[in-house]
This record gives C-alpha cells, structure tokens and sequence, in this order.
C-alpha cells in the first residue's frame, strides 16, 4: 500500500490539493473530513468533550462549536492537549480503517493513496502508515489572505494558528516532495499531474522490482 501523506500549513491549499488528486482517481482519506464526523451532532465523542470542557462547546444542536473550542485550544495549551488526548485515537482509527478500505478497492488506475494531515509532524503516529511526504506550501501573507477570505478569522487568530503549527521552514525540510502553491488553482492542478505521474511510476516500478 502506498501511502502519500498530503500536509502543510493552514490556507496552504492542502483541500483544493486533495480534491485534484481525488479527480485524478486517487483515492483520499482526510483527517480534517473524519474530525468533523465524529464532531457532528450526537456522536459518540461529543459527550466526552461535554464532560471535559462543558456544554458552553457544544451547540444546541449537539455538536461540537468549533469556533467556542478554536479559541480556547489556541490560547491554553493545557486544553489543547485534552481536547487532542479525546480526538486524535478516534480519528486516527477511523484514518487506517479508511486507507485499508481504499486499498481493497485499488486498481491499474490508482496505484496509490493520499492521507491528508494537517498536523502530520505534530502526529507522528502516522508517520510508519506513509511512503512518501508531500507539503503543500505558500507565503505567510497568502495564508493569512486565504484563511480570511474562506473562514472571516480575525487576522490575530489567524497568526496564533500559524505558530501553533509546525513551521515552513521545517516542514519544507522533512518534506520528499514540495508544492508551492502562491498562485491559483489552475497552477495548483498543473502542479499536481506532474507529480501525480511521478508517484505511478514509483509504485509501477516497485511493482515490478
């Protein structure tokens, strides 16, 4: 099974990225799409976040608020790490359950898999699950312009997101492949049927090696 694990920086483009390759045939687990299930109305975790943070972060509605949680995980590291210790197994469970499922269903056209983690460096319980990393990078000013435009954040948090993240510079250095993305999504798709090409001639070759 060969695994690409898809990441890089909030606004970088990582889910305009997942979605070409999704076009392209490839299949995709997201661990940002398998958080919000399992955060949505009545789920299971949904009580154990109540229990530890109360029901001020969670909506009428019974899911989680993101937007209460976002700001207090952001300014209490204390409260991140609980929140994590509550989310993190479950969607990582849900992620494998996911990529074996994909592999069953493979075929000559799709010889690989994307798992797109945001904080893959942050979660190194992936990191034995991939073959290969690819970040999808841009500016600080790009992410900042992109983040406001998509989620209206103030520019502030925004910032306090970056930091909490791993920076550029180290993720361009543990990157195998890097994908600058500063421009638009036409440039982003050209981009990525280049590599595309390259990660089936990895797997065609491995195959028959």
């Amino acid at each position: 099974m060969f695994v690409v694990a898809l990441t890089g920086g909030i606004g970088s483009g990582k889910s305009a990225a997942a979605h070409i390759f999704a076009k392209l045939g490839v299949p995709v687990t997201d661990v940002d799409v398998i958080s919000h299930a399992l955060t949505a109305a009545n789920q299971p975790l949904i009580k154990d976040i109540e229990v530890n943070f109360g029901s001020e972060y969670i909506t009428p509605e019974g899911a989680l608020n993101r937007a209460a949680m976002r700001k207090l995980v952001f300014n209490d590291t204390a409260a991140r790490s609980k929140l994590n210790a509550i989310l993190h197994p479950a969607i990582y469970d849900e992620a494998l359950l996911q990529l074996k499922t994909n592999q069953l269903h493979l075929s000559k056209s799709a010889l690989y898999q994307i798992l797109v983690v945001p904080l893959l460096f942050e979660s190194p319980r992936y990191l034995p699950h991939i073959n290969q990393i690819l970040v999808i990078d841009c500016d600080e000013k790009t992410q900042i312009e992109r983040v406001k435009q998509r989620s209206q954040l103030p520019e502030a948090e925004i910032i306090n997101i970056i930091k909490a993240q791993t920076s550029r510079k180290k993720q361009l250095t543990l990157a195998n492949d890097v994908i600058e993305n500063n421009g638009n999504v036409e440039e982003l798709r050209e981009k990525i049927l280049g590599i595309h090409q390259k990660y089936l001639n990895t797997c065609i070759v491995s195959k028959t090696t």
